[in-house]
């Protein structure tokens, strides 16, 4: 097997691994998913598989293109019983996503497509949850952002076309959601600080 096909395989089973404990822990209420989160994250990437398939990307796409179809599915798993605290800033980030959509639907050029839609997953997806997460650090489960971070750096290896169209969303999910990790960490440490003083 060649070794980019390896790597996109690995980076699909390793994200795979991730949902596993997240898919658990909503079922049993213990993850809290935020609705406007997931439905950036299963909109976007969907189409930013689409963007990566064209410019050649091989293998190096395949996460990307699971990770809109688990978004889905834990999208739905939201609006039964996911977090609806959905404030103006939410609506806000939302918005935003859009305009970045539109901006991208009509300048057709792949460059500006990427990083618009990675900009609008940023700000659509990222945001609502990092407030939550801010504020109840509990209801996220952090070895899915852990394994995120494996899951899109296998990916970048995995690319048969290595340029800035294909290599720019992995390079920034694995940041942030690296970000997201010690959100969830320190935070959870502050509030159990608090907890024993009190």
């Amino acid at each position: 097997m060649e070794i980019r096909t390896l790597l996109g395989v690995l980076s699909v089973v390793v994200n795979f691994i991730g949902y596993i404990p997240y898919f658990k822990d909503t079922l049993q209420k213990r993850t809290k998913p935020h609705v406007f989160t997931w439905l950036t994250w299963f909109l976007l990437p969907a189409i930013g598989f689409a963007v990566q398939v064209t410019n050649g990307a091989g293998p190096g796409s395949w996460v990307m293109g699971f990770t809109a179809l688990a978004s889905f599915v834990i999208f739905m798993f939201a609006l039964k019983n996911g977090d609806k605290d959905i404030t103006t800033a939410d609506w806000i980030s939302l918005s935003m996503g859009a305009i970045a959509l539109l901006l991208w639907f009509f300048t057709k050029s792949p460059l500006l497509s990427i990083i618009l839609i990675t900009l609008a997953d940023l700000m659509g997806g990222f945001f609502p949850t990092f407030r939550k997460s801010y504020m109840k650090p509990h209801e996220e489960t952090i070895s899915l952002y852990v394994l995120y971070v494996v899951a899109w750096a296998l990916s970048l290896g995995a690319l048969a076309n290595f340029d800035f169209i294909n290599a720019f969303a992995p390079i920034v999910f694995i940041f942030v959601n690296t970000a997201m990790v010690v959100l969830l960490v320190v935070r959870r440490k502050q509030l159990n600080i608090v907890a024993k003083r009190q």
